[in-house]
């Protein structure tokens, strides 16, 4: 909420010391009321820049939370029509707040959990939700985590963006070249067949149209400079070829086409969608459930968090919108502890943002907060009216499609540590992906990568 908070605070006059009070601003116009001032964030917040633009980014978080979701709700009966509900209202909330497309992701570490251990149901999984949130939430009140990201170096937290989207992007290729069963941890079925409606010849189909039309995701200034260099050789049929394929939505386009071919590979499935949002209860968590969450969920989840969650999501939004004001770790920390403490009561699935999504939504044209706004009202939609029933649909969605979204979700991740321009930053950031992405996981990277940097620091000073 400090976003709001430190927008209000920029329009509000402040009383000049030893000088008699007054209710006007120095160019003696009255100070806007904060009610205004409030309204008027929100709107520039939730402005829709591009119509099929903001719609096509919404679409650029799919790949890593339907497999997820879905799988959570086939091993563990996970309520969907919950869950989307719940992270339908985060969406709009966050997009409100940030003015950017802040994602809304199932947090991982807690889910991997659940898939492989049959004993970690889901009052375990709300459990460590609920206590990954209120370790957060202190954290953001009390100003730590302002602290924490202050002393981090962006070495290390390049090497975790890096790991992260490169575990995306590899677990992206694994899906589009394998068989999936999500209701299980090892879920390969064997190599995918090239034809049919789920093979190989659509997933890398897919892929190809979304290089064609986005390129290898370049700024609109930086296409807006190619074609500035190429405008002498091109005629004008050429360039306004050009503008209509960039302009088509194309993760909307290629999700679309996998709905349809899921109601193609299964047309019975309309028998099974009933209508309806599933019932809402709270979750009964026994004093052994909030004992194994917490062990088994929130123990390997709260590193992850801070890192990914926070951290890293907060680096990432001032490297995608330099002009804007960055957002504090503090803030980021209190919505995803105020998501949590109030969403999994209710057996909605533990949320947190993600620099993977951030990434993704921006690399398919979110760049306001109506990104995840309009992906908040279509799942809040399909919560109301088709509740758990949902499940049927995504069951029969081609994964492969799924993973040429999530592909470049990571891909657009990894690119972020480009910048890291010094052998000595390249090192450290090479260090935290390398520990990272052997299974030792983001946290032991973590640690290593900062060992690492402090040793440099001490050798510079023997020098």
């Amino acid at each position: 909420m400090e976003s709001l908070q430190n927008s209000a605070d920029h329009h509000t006059s402040i009383p000049i010391p030893n000088s008699p009070p007054t209710h006007q601003n120095p160019t003696n116009h009255p100070a806007p009321p904060p009610t205004t001032t409030i309204l008027r964030t929100l709107k520039n917040n939730l402005a829709i820049r591009s119509k099929w633009a903001e719609l096509n980014g919404a679409m650029g978080d799919l790949g890593t939370y339907i497999p997820i979701v879905l799988a959570l709700t086939l091993s563990q009966d996970l309520n969907l029509g919950t869950t989307l509900i719940f992270t339908g209202i985060y969406n709009i909330i966050t997009g409100a707040i940030y003015g950017v497309p802040m994602p809304v992701q199932p947090m991982k570490s807690i889910a991997a959990v659940a898939i492989s251990s049959p004993d970690f149901g889901v009052p375990e999984i709300m459990a460590a939700g609920i206590c990954t949130g209120g370790a957060l939430m202190v954290l953001g009140v009390t100003g730590l985590m302002q602290l924490i990201y202050k002393l981090i170096p962006l070495s290390v937290v390049r090497g975790i963006q890096l790991s992260q989207g490169l575990a995306f992007a590899l677990t992206a290729v694994k899906y589009v070249r394998k068989a999936q069963n999500f209701s299980k941890p090892k879920s390969d079925l064997g190599g995918r067949e090239w034809a049919g409606l789920d093979g190989l010849i659509l997933a890398i189909s897919c892929a190809c149209f979304i290089v064609i039309v986005n390129g290898a995701g370049e700024t609109e200034e930086e296409s807006a400079e190619e074609q500035g260099n190429c405008e002498s050789g091109e005629n004008r049929f050429l360039k306004r070829v050009r503008k209509v394929i960039s302009s088509l939505p194309s993760a909307f386009l290629v999700f679309t086409l996998g709905l349809v071919l899921g109601f193609i590979r299964k047309p019975k499935m309309v028998h099974e969608i009933k209508f309806g949002p599933s019932p809402i209860e709270i979750v009964k968590i026994s004093r052994r459930a909030w004992k194994t969450g917490f062990l088994k969920g929130t123990i390997p989840q709260l590193p992850l968090s801070l890192l990914n969650s926070v951290i890293a999501v907060c680096k990432l939004s001032s490297d995608l919108f330099p002009g804007r004001k960055e957002f504090t770790a503090g803030s980021v920390s209190v919505t995803v502890g105020a998501m949590n403490l109030v969403g999994c009561w209710f057996g909605a699935m533990p949320c947190c943002h993600g620099a993977g999504g951030l990434a993704g939504q921006y690399r398919f044209g979110g760049r306001s907060g109506s990104c995840v706004a309009i992906l908040g009202l279509v799942k809040l939609g399909l919560g109301l009216v088709l509740g758990g029933s949902l499940v049927v649909i995504l069951r029969e969605f081609p994964v492969g499609v799924l993973g040429v979204l999530l592909l470049f979700a990571g891909i657009e991740l990894a690119i972020a540590a480009r910048d890291m321009r010094s052998k000595e930053d390249a090192f450290v950031m090479l260090v935290v992906c390398s520990v990272s992405l052997v299974g030792s996981g983001a946290a032991v990277g973590f640690l290593c990568g900062v060992v690492v940097h402090l040793l440099l620091k001490l050798r510079k000073l023997a020098a």
